[in-house]
């Protein structure tokens, strides 16, 4: 028995677990160069499956809802991981496209990346259910979304 009606034992579990807590919150200085492979690795992602369903919206390939849905929940959760790879001091550490207007404008960026978040979470939504037409106009309004802040903050 952890006892823990005994005052001791309680303020030896609180002082183990505050411990525990705070080694696992993420650090305040980033490492830009890791950050950068990072967002770079989650875009990559992105444009993987974003690939597919673009052929799909298209007509290029034949509309598998499974897969097209698949993809869609692996765009938008990719999406949600973004924000982390553009830490304060990510603007240079290694090779990138991200212009610095990212962290000039960052209140603009991250409302960009929002509604990728957002629009790209519909999208998988919409996938189980919605029929093909939806689904392509849908997929243009991420595709939009991405347009927007790549016009902005990507180099060319």
């Amino acid at each position: 028995m952890i006892g823990f009606n005994n005052p001791r034992r309680l303020a030896g579990l609180a002082a183990a677990c505050a411990l525990l807590f705070s080694a696992t919150a993420p650090a305040q200085d980033v490492d830009a160069e890791a950050a950068i492979e990072y967002r770079q690795s989650a875009f990559k992602m992105i444009f993987w499956n974003f690939s597919t369903l673009s052929a799909m919206a298209r007509e290029r390939i034949e509309f598998d809802r499974d897969e097209f849905r698949m993809r869609a929940l692996r765009v938008s959760n990719y999406s949600r991981q973004l924000a982390e790879g553009f830490a304060p001091g990510t603007d240079s550490g290694a090779p990138t496209d991200a212009k610095a207007e990212i962290w000039a404008n960052k209140d603009d960026f991250d409302a960009k990346l929002a509604d990728f978040q957002r629009e790209s979470h519909k999208l998988y939504s919409m996938a189980a259910k919605a029929d093909e037409a939806s689904l392509r106009e849908q997929f243009s309004a991420v595709s939009a979304t991405c347009k927007a802040c790549h016009d902005n903050y990507r180099k060319d």
